[in-house]
């Protein structure tokens, strides 16, 4: 119903901003990961997701088209609401999440509050595919910090000689192992000792 709002914001918090759009004042639920992008702005475009219950129209807004489309697939998820998947989104990078869910990483998804061994399964098991089909549309994430590192490193091993399709399961086993490793010689030293 309500695709985007582009306004000032009269009010910022790490949960909330208060939108000021034309002299209407939309309150809007985001996560951690819009709030850190629009911390500094006085005004700006967010796109919105109006979810509408019987005890409560609230709207939940995204930096992002990537970050509002996985928003939308992990709330398809049944048991996975609203507010869960903000914690997701607010916990993780979307890219994070999505390479958790395309990686099989449970533990990943387990160290959010909220999600426990079943729901990170039921992720996985719904997500996956959709994930793969979504690639080429709305959430394409390859330009990520993440992925450049983890293809860097897949060049880099298959440059030492490495096959490619080893190369790629020893990064995805440290990947799996640490998610949140951001630096390329650690990767590539680590994928190496798996080997």
């Amino acid at each position: 119903m309500i695709a985007y709002l582009n306004g000032k914001l009269a009010y910022k918090s790490p949960a909330l901003v208060h939108m000021d759009v034309n002299g209407i004042g939309y309150e809007v639920q985001i996560s951690l990961n819009t709030y850190s992008r629009i911390q500094n702005m006085e005004s700006c475009k967010l796109l919105t997701f109006l979810q509408i219950k019987e005890d409560a129209h609230t709207l939940y807004g995204f930096f992002e088209e990537a970050e509002r489309s996985l928003f939308l697939l992990l709330i398809s998820v049944s048991g996975v609401g609203a507010s869960t998947a903000r914690m997701m989104l607010s916990s993780l990078q979307p890219e994070d999440v999505q390479r958790a869910i395309m990686m099989e990483n449970e533990k990943m998804l387990e160290s959010v509050k909220g999600i426990g061994a079943k729901t990170a399964k039921r992720i996985i098991l719904e997500l996956k595919d959709k994930l793969t089909k979504h690639k080429d549309t709305g959430i394409h994430l390859s330009a990520s910090v993440n992925n450049t590192i983890h293809e860097d490193a897949l060049n880099a091993l298959i440059t030492l000689g490495i096959a490619r399709n080893m190369a790629e399961s020893s990064i995805q086993k440290v990947m799996k192992n640490e998610p949140l490793l951001q630096n390329l010689e650690e990767l590539i030293k680590k994928a190496l000792k798996t080997l």
